[in-house]
């Protein structure tokens, strides 16, 4: 499977250890098979940084992964991965039991809904009611680097 990094820097070697913690899935080293997200994604941060945007490609391993890690996979914006991101961002840590975790990313389209969740303005009903309205895009999160160091192989970058 190819995937992607969207950013402003080459990263032949991804280190899941630099992830800030709360995201999603917990910290590690995101991609996406989406091309078109990670360019957006490199984008946002390029304007950030004043830098010019690229994205990083990679070849993913994924079945010789999956057999030999603990891998989790979210199909849709449910109940189990509503739990998933909101344990993660509230710091509980649930990532810890997974080496790789794939599924929908809590962006723009959807963060409101977890956070009026989060904060108790909905029901856990109410929420899933919202979210399965949305096609899920797509994020996997590398946790143990174990799996980057086998199972992740750079390709070269696309400069945007």
């Amino acid at each position: 499977m190819i995937v992607y990094h969207g950013g402003t820097d080459i990263i032949e070697e991804p280190l899941v250890h630099l992830g800030r913690p709360k995201l999603d899935f917990g910290p590690g080293f995101y991609v996406t098979a989406l091309r078109e997200q990670a360019v957006s994604w490199a984008n946002k941060i390029a304007d950030r940084r004043g830098s010019p945007a690229l994205v990083n490609k990679y070849y993913f391993d994924q079945k010789g992964a999956m057999r030999e890690f603990k891998y989790m996979s979210f199909g849709s914006y449910d109940r189990e991965w509503l739990d998933f991101v909101v344990n993660n961002r509230l710091g509980r840590k649930v990532w810890k039991q997974f080496d790789i975790v794939e599924g929908g990313v809590a962006d723009d389209r959807v963060i409101d809904t977890v956070e009026l969740y989060m904060g108790g303005y909905l029901t856990e009903e109410q929420a899933i009611g919202r979210l399965k309205y949305y096609s899920p895009n797509h994020q996997i999160c590398f946790i143990n680097q174990q799996v980057v160091d086998c199972h992740l192989r750079f390709e070269g970058i696309i400069n945007l």
